[in-house]
């Protein structure tokens, strides 16, 4: 009876064992991407993340036509599927800029400002299984996690790997840039066919997930059927180390697309130029003019002085600017400034070679 016994609870042991190992197998990326983040500054977080990123899977299901939807898809992912919540992300508009100049060397750089109401940005290096490594930014009062939430201790930190299917901006390993900005109206893009749906921010991952440069993007824009985000008309400033620079509109549910190197909060396209320019807003007109009084070329501290002097102060109800990213498109790096902190940067390099 006690040989029967000692049997048993071995295999019960076992058992045990071999259970902890699976679920250890199939959570420990996750786990260890939550434990990696870390706070840089008021209002700026980082994370590593290396494994399956879930992309693939919800390309497989056709994606989603909305942020709610793309919202419970990564709670889903990150429960593999042990929960299935219904998730309500926010809804507000932001003010943002962006421009792509040459340096003396032949580097090619853009750097852009993140202006929000309230926003606490998540730096996340990804290094998916499959496609390029990705360095992108989230904001977590996207997903309505709820007032003053922080990345801080695992349950919150884990809750931020959902920026793994949510991106405002970021660059991969082949030097492919890209920004999301408001584009000046609130005509919403809803394009409805039989290709997969994506929001606007989860189009940045896919797309850093796999186009090397910008010509690669755009085709990728034309196989998905493309959805706004937060109920509002977006753009995108795009740049690539060969240093094209463009931006993305879609007018009439059509794309349309603009040799730029600077782009804020309106329309560039003629179709629509100009749409959006609020009076006294010359961000655009005052970063063309260092665009052209330079031919273009800058340092990085000129660049960074260039974006920095159109980046927005905090006011009443309105943060200002959350992060000034500058991104090295042929080095491919990113240096981060939080709320206008420009005295304290913090600089993230590719690890893979292009």
């Amino acid at each position: 009876m006690k040989k029967a016994l000692k049997i048993a609870l071995l295999c019960v042991l076992g058992l045990i064992v071999v259970v902890g190992v699976l679920v250890w197998m199939e959570f420990s990326p996750l786990v260890k991407g939550a434990r990696s983040c870390e706070k840089l500054d008021n209002g700026l977080y980082y994370m590593e993340y290396k494994g399956d990123d879930g992309f693939d899977e919800l390309m497989a299901k056709g994606g989603f036509e909305s942020a709610d939807q793309l919202a419970s898809y990564a709670i889903e992912f990150l429960s593999k599927g042990h929960y299935k919540p219904e998730v309500k992300t926010s809804k507000e508009s932001f003010g943002c800029s962006a421009l792509t100049v040459t340096t003396p060397d032949g580097d090619i750089l853009m750097g852009r400002n993140f202006d929000f109401p309230s926003a606490t940005g998540v730096v996340m290096h990804t290094i998916p299984t499959r496609g390029y490594e990705t360095i992108t930014t989230f904001n977590v009062e996207f997903y309505g996690f709820g007032k003053d939430f922080k990345p801080e201790g695992f349950k919150n930190q884990y809750m931020c790997l959902t920026g793994l299917f949510l991106a405002l901006d970021g660059i991969n390993e082949k030097g492919l840039a890209i920004a999301d900005l408001m584009a000046g109206d609130s005509i919403e893009t809803h394009q409805r066919t039989s290709k997969p749906d994506l929001t606007t921010t989860a189009a940045i991952c896919y797309m850093l997930k796999n186009a090397a440069n910008v010509n690669e993007a755009i085709d990728l824009l034309k196989g998905i059927d493309m959805h706004s985000d937060i109920g509002s008309a977006h753009h995108y400033a795009m740049a690539d180390a060969s240093g094209r620079s463009v931006v993305v509109e879609y007018v009439d549910n059509e794309m349309v697309v603009v040799e730029s190197p600077a782009v804020a909060n309106h329309y560039l396209c003629e179709q629509k130029r100009n749409v959006g320019l609020a009076e006294g807003d010359d961000r655009y007109d005052r970063l063309c003019q260092r665009f052209e009084q330079t031919g273009g070329v800058m340092s990085k501290k000129q660049l960074t002085e260039a974006i920095a002097t159109v980046s927005q102060p905090q006011r009443e109800g309105f943060l200002g600017t959350a992060w000034t990213m500058v991104m090295d498109l042929k080095n491919p790096s990113v240096t981060y400034y939080s709320r206008r902190h420009f005295s304290k940067s913090f600089h993230f390099k590719l690890s893979q070679t292009k």
